[in-house]
Parts: C-alpha cells; sequence; structure tokens
C-alpha cells in the first residue's frame, strides 16, 4: 500500500501541532507501507519507505499578489502543484486546509479514497480574519468542499468530532472516526540538563511557569500574561512564545509582557521556536506548564510536557479534556466561552482562576511531583505514536476495500 500524504508543514519547517503530527505520524507509517510527503518547501528526501517531495507556491502569486488573502491564494497555487505530482498512490491523507484541496481533486482525478485530518476548523476560528483578511473566505470554502467529500474523517479528539458535526451537520457522523495525536515517549524524557535554561536566561534554583506555543489568538498566551499580576512578584515566568500571527498581536503581547515586567521582573520571554532539545529541558525543570488556548481541537503541546513530567494547568476546553486529567495530571480551568469567537466572555475572571491554579501548583512541589508521574504513565498507556499509525492504516486498509468492491466508503 503506498499512501500519499498532504501537508503544509514538514521538517525542518514545522511551527505548530499539525507539523509535529504529520512529521511522527510519517515515520511511524513507513514501518508498516509506503508513504509519499507532499509539503510546502524545498524538502526532497528518500529513506525506505518514506518519500518526501516538497514544493513551492506558484511565483506570480507569490510575487505578485499583495494583501493578507495571499497566502489563501499561494495554499490553493500549492494544491495544484502537489495534486500533479502524485506516483501510484493507493490513498490520499490531509492535514489542515492548507492542503484539503489536494486530496479532493486527488480523490476526483486519480480515482483514490481520500481521508482528512481535521487538527482545526476553519468556522471556529473566526480570529483568522484577521490573520487571512478575506482570504478567510477562501481558506473556509477550502476546508468545507473538502470536509464535505472526504470519505473518512478523523478528528483528533471526541472534542473534535462534536465540533465537526457542529460546524458542519450535513457530515455521516460514520464517516468520523476518532484517532488521537500521540507523542514519540523514548524522545520526550525528563533530563536533568539546564543548559538550555541557563542560556535564555532562567535560574534553573527558582521554580518557573513554563508557555511554549505560537503567538496566535488560539493559544492564549495574552491570558497568561494577564494572569501574572495576580501570581506573587517572585514568581518566575517563562514564555517560549514566537512565530506570531501578525504584527498587531505580536506588539499587543510585547506592551502586556512589558506592563507585567513591571512588578513581575522575573519574566522570561524567548522570542521564538526553540529546538526540540531545548524544550524538553524546559519542560523537564518547570514546576509547572500552562496551556490557555481558547480553542484547542487536541492540544499536542500537553503531551510534550506530561512525557517530561510536567504537570500541567489548561484551559478546560476541546481535546485537552481528554489529555489532561483534572486532580490527577494536572489542573483544568474552566471559562465561559464565546460560541462565535472561542474567546473567554470574561477574560479578567479566566486570568485570575489561571493565576489562582498556577499557584497553588508552585507551592506545593510534592502535588506537581505526583501529578508529573501520572502524566508520564497517562501517555504511555494512550498516546503512542505505533498504536496511532496502526488504527491509520486499518482506515486505509477498510477505505481501499470498499472502493474494490464498488461501495462508497
Amino acid at each position: 500500500m503506498r499512501v500519499g500524504l498532504f501537508t503544509r508543514e514538514y521538517p525542518p519547517q514545522v511551527y505548530g501541532g499539525a507539523g509535529v503530527h504529520v512529521d511522527y505520524l510519517s515515520r511511524e507509517l513507513a514501518k508498516e507501507i509506503e508513504v509519499e510527503v507532499h509539503c510546502w518547501g524545498p524538502q526532497q528526501a528518500d529513506h525506505s519507505n518514506l518519500h518526501v517531495r516538497g514544493a513551492e507556491p506558484w511565483p506570480e502569486i507569490t510575487n505578485g499578489t499583495e494583501g493578507k488573502f495571499k497566502g489563501a491564494l499561494e495554499a490553493f497555487s500549492l494544491n495544484l502543484t502537489q495534486v500533479k505530482a502524485l506516483t501510484g498512490v493507493d490513498v490520499v491523507h490531509t492535514h489542515t486546509w492548507y492542503v484539503s484541496m489536494a486530496g479532493f481533486l486527488a480523490k476526483k482525478l486519480y480515482g483514490v479514497p481520500f481521508v482528512l485530518t481535521t487538527h482545526s476548523l476553519e468556522p471556529l476560528r473566526a480570529w483568522k480574519s484577521e490573520q487571512l483578511g478575506s482570504g478567510y473566505a477562501m481558506s473556509s470554502w477550502m476546508e468545507r468542499t473538502a470536509i464535505l467529500d472526504a470519505d473518512a474523517i478523523i478528528a483528533v479528539s471526541q472534542g473534535t468530532k462534536a465540533d465537526i458535526q457542529l460546524a458542519y451537520p450535513d457530515v455521516d457522523p460514520d464517516r468520523i472516526h476518532v484517532i488521537y495525536n500521540g507523542i514519540d515517549l523514548a524522545e520526550y524524557q525528563k533530563t536533568a540538563e539546564t543548559k538550555a535554561l541557563t542560556d535564555y536566561g532562567v535560574d534553573p534554583a527558582v521554580p518557573y511557569v513554563l508557555f511554549v506555543g505560537r503567538i496566535t489568538r488560539q493559544k492564549g498566551v495574552t491570558h497568561l500574561v494577564d494572569a501574572i499580576r495576580y501570581l506573587p512578584p517572585e514568581t518566575q515566568v517563562v514564555l517560549c512564545a514566537g512565530a506570531p500571527d501578525t504584527p498587531e498581536i505580536a506588539a499587543e503581547l510585547r506592551s502586556k509582557v512589558e506592563e507585567a515586567r513591571k512588578a513581575h521582573p522575573r519574566i522570561v520571554w524567548i522570542e521564538k521556536m526553540v529546538t526540540k532539545q531545548e524544550a524538553i529541558q524546559l519542560y523537564s525543570n518547570a514546576r509547572v506548564f500552562c496551556c490557555p488556548s481558547v480553542y484547542e481541537p487536541f492540544g499536542i503541546i500537553n503531551l510534550e510536557a506530561m512525557a517530561c513530567r510536567a504537570p500541567v494547568v489548561a484551559s478546560a476546553t476541546g481535546g485537552i479534556k481528554e489529555v489532561v486529567v483534572d486532580g490527577e495530571t494536572g489542573h483544568l480551568v474552566p471559562f465561559d466561552q464565546d460560541p462565535v469567537t472561542s474567546f473567554p466572555r470574561d477574560p479578567e475572571k479566566f486570568a485570575r482562576d489561571l493565576a489562582q491554579r498556577l499557584d497553588q501548583m508552585l507551592e506545593d512541589p510534592e502535588k506537581c511531583r505526583r501529578f508529573g508521574d501520572a502524566g508520564r504513565r497517562r501517555v504511555e498507556e494512550i498516546f503512542s505514536w505505533t498504536a496511532i499509525a496502526h488504527q491509520t492504516v486499518r482506515l486505509y486498509e477498510r477505505l481501499i476495500e470498499q472502493r474494490k468492491l464498488g461501495a462508497q466508503p
């Protein structure tokens, strides 16, 4: 069997959870079947059963288009480039709206089953209009067209499945399959190494709250910064935050951090996406990891922290509630969520509630150790990439067999 795996992100050009997912899934799938990855970038590689083929958007769009909608046009041009480069695949599998139309077209042109993994849903991310401008209408159209036509939709959590049914009620629930994200258990392990901490100005001797993620409305980093004012002044907070969606949100975060530093000088802002090994050191030595996302279909970042035995304080939303066990591996912080924007209706209360849970963890190192150990056990039992790849291959096999029999998957 040969699968055509479509993605925007692939190493070394990975900036979010979807890229992490495809990186590990493709390598694990290649242990069972042949995998042909089509990504956005200059990557070209062949490693046994794993073949990587990068592509670039059409130059006339890249060089000749102005405005925020340029990104959506680039994505569509990339889909057309990718779909014509397929070679003898038995099934196609797309990840995120950026490549969803490649799967839609491949199904029509090559007559193969089309699997779509949704890592987030455009109708539930209204703030994307801030990033994409009028291109948000195009990204929404691409996602809707593909998701209504896919033979199978993989939701990364039960919460995501419910969101799909809410956003796209015409989708047959039998076409939605829940397969979680995973974690490389050998790679993500607690380490005593602290070089990354000292390199970035973090004091290893002082307990710290850690955030790792992109600067985007979705990840809620501004809510964490707002929460700092409710923490003791000596609290060390490490913000590993880069890749802003827009210059405006980067400027907003900078203003909030500068204001917070007036009373809380121990804020360390690492303004870039750190390497994997640096992240592992930061997770491993954190007193508590904070995930304040306002929308999170899964939250792979929490798996990374838990695998490194960091307790988690996270917002009680989406797939996070299926990863973090409240009172066992960390604490979940509920908030009244606006159904249109996903933002907290009362952001000040959310900030105070976050701070309360973080302060409790900072003051109780024994609870942190206990929660951290429980988090590691949980990821070992449920979230290995081996199990996730096996479930994915079985889904491919069923779809291929159904198509051979002439049945609609």
